[in-house]
């Protein structure tokens, strides 16, 4: 392990320190800062209440909120679950995982459409470093509890990724299973399961440093939810397109957890020496039939945000992201400074002191500025990147999103349709809901945006689909595969149900 000062010289650098916390170097500190990262599941932009909903109640969030660092333009890497989920433990953008949505090509039937989408990788690769083996290397305690959906058997399970404990679970929220098997309580809701664990977690090892990734179901369909938390919402008035009583429990739920967390952590005197990140793997279910998507409407709407989960439109990629670490942190700070997923590995090495992986790039800036200068402060990014080389349906020939790719420079946004080539402009600032579309009225703005694009799509080889033969489907064999790091193209599996 490196000695304690190593870190505080680290964060003296980064964050303009006075002349008092300059002194402070010279003291050793007790020891490098715990890290408490909260993942929900699909949870929506709006779908806290410091986010803007009236419906649901979300008090212990709030307070996290208010007691940290509230981003209102935070993003994921992916429209949907895995590919955000790479993302963030290996701080790379999708071309460098290969993960780029959930479940094979072949999940929906693309045989009518004019492209042939990109193979998808669907476990994280053994050779990729995770920021738990990172911060396992730097003398951390490693855990995560909840859904991984990166793979796991022995080979791909977060033990063989950086994790001293781990048990993993996902698709049901009663009667659920685990992976390794675990004792589970008859009739035990599973995010107050994961919770009891994380708790249990931070109590064996609050005499050292500690990573603690507590990864909810919550609140990914199905909707399932406790009975006392659903008659809560009974009879509550509908708001801003949030109306529905069983998932306004499960967000109650997942509330809870954050609020026994937190507690514990204050209890322990833990607090003034952790960090606890909270955020949501993508965007809420719904806002499709505003989008013009002809589907049945989802579980929760994201306006004032376009569109939702499955869509590069801000609905589907803006998410809530909330850091707190009392004394660090100021509270109260709101920041409109863009941050992305892959942001998540730097940060976390640049607080541990942890080096950075070898052989292996990565896509985000550390945000210790933005805590060191009380939300004013700017990273000087250069661009935020999506890529979607596939196609991700609601229904029979309903589709959520073609193949695309988008970029955000400044408050401006690019999306362009790989089928046709459409690019539609958006300048968020003024308009986060994405109904003027600017690529006619700026076209010299968008061609720029679109070459950078293009420009960042061939420095990290990112494959594009491919126009289909004509005639109809088109060999597997011959489809654009993904394989990064030298990986082989995993065989097409059949089709089968998977979580999205």
């Amino acid at each position: 392990m490196r000695p304690t000062t190593a870190i505080l010289l680290v964060l003296a650098g980064l964050g303009g320190a006075s002349g008092s916390a300059r002194a402070a170097v010279a003291q050793p500190q007790a020891r490098k800062p715990n890290v408490v990262f909260i993942l929900a599941d699909d949870l929506g932009w709006t779908d806290v209440a410091c986010y803007g909903s009236r419906y649901y109640e979300t008090p212990h969030i709030d307070r996290l909120a208010a007691e940290g660092m509230r981003f209102t333009h935070g993003y994921t890497c992916g429209p949907n679950c895995q590919p955000t989920r790479a993302a963030l433990m290996t701080g790379q953008y999708g071309p460098r995982t290969g993960i780029y949505t959930v479940g094979g090509t072949d999940r929906f039937d693309t045989s009518m459409r004019p492209l042939v989408p990109v193979e998808n990788v669907t476990k994280l690769a053994p050779e990729k470093t995770t920021w738990a083996e990172a911060l396992r290397r730097a003398g951390y305690a490693t855990g995560l509890f909840g859904k991984w959906h990166l793979g796991e058997d022995p080979k791909h399970h977060p033990l063989a990724q950086g994790f001293d404990e781990a048990i993993v679970s996902m698709g049901r929220h009663f009667d659920f299973k685990t992976n390794p098997k675990a004792e589970v309580p008859p009739g035990a809701y599973l995010a107050d399961f994961l919770t009891d664990r994380a708790i249990g977690f931070i109590e064996r090892h609050k005499d050292r440093p500690f990573l603690l990734c507590l990864h909810h179901f919550a609140v990914h369909s199905p909707y399932q939810a406790k009975d006392g938390k659903i008659a809560r919402f009974q009879g509550k008035p509908p708001a801003g397109g949030h109306n529905s009583p069983v998932y306004a429990a499960m967000i109650s739920s997942l509330d809870d957890s954050v609020g026994r967390v937190v507690a514990r952590l204050d209890e322990l005197g833990l607090s003034p020496n952790t960090l606890v990140v909270f955020t949501s793997d993508n965007g809420g279910v719904g806002g499709y039939v505003a989008a013009g998507v002809k589907t049945k409407e989802g579980i929760t709407d994201n306006a004032p945000l376009r569109g939702g989960k499955g869509m590069l439109y801000e609905g589907g990629v803006r998410v809530p992201f909330i850091f707190r670490w009392p004394g660090r942190i100021k509270a109260q700070t709101v920041c409109d400074e863009p941050i992305v997923s892959v942001d998540l590995f730097p940060t976390l090495l640049d607080l541990s002191g942890a080096p950075a992986p070898e052989n292996q790039p990565l896509d985000g800036l550390s945000l210790v500025p933005l805590f060191d200068g009380g939300g004013s402060a700017r990273l000087g990014r250069d661009a935020i990147y999506w890529h979607f080389p596939g196609y991700l349906g609601s229904g029979p020939n309903i589709w959520r999103t073609t193949p695309a790719g988008a970029i955000r420079v400044g408050d401006y946004k690019l999306i362009e349709f790989f089928e046709d080539g459409r690019r539609e402009l958006y300048n968020l600032r003024d308009d986060p809901g994405q109904q003027r579309d600017l690529a006619k009225e700026q076209p010299e703005r968008a061609r720029d945006l679109h070459a950078k694009l293009a420009a960042w799509r061939q420095q990290v080889k990112a494959p594009m689909p491919t126009p289909r033969a004509v005639g109809g489907d088109q060999s597997p064999t011959k489809k654009a595969k993904s394989t990064p790091d030298g990986q082989k193209p995993r065989r097409r599996a059949k089709s089968k149900p998977v979580s999205s």
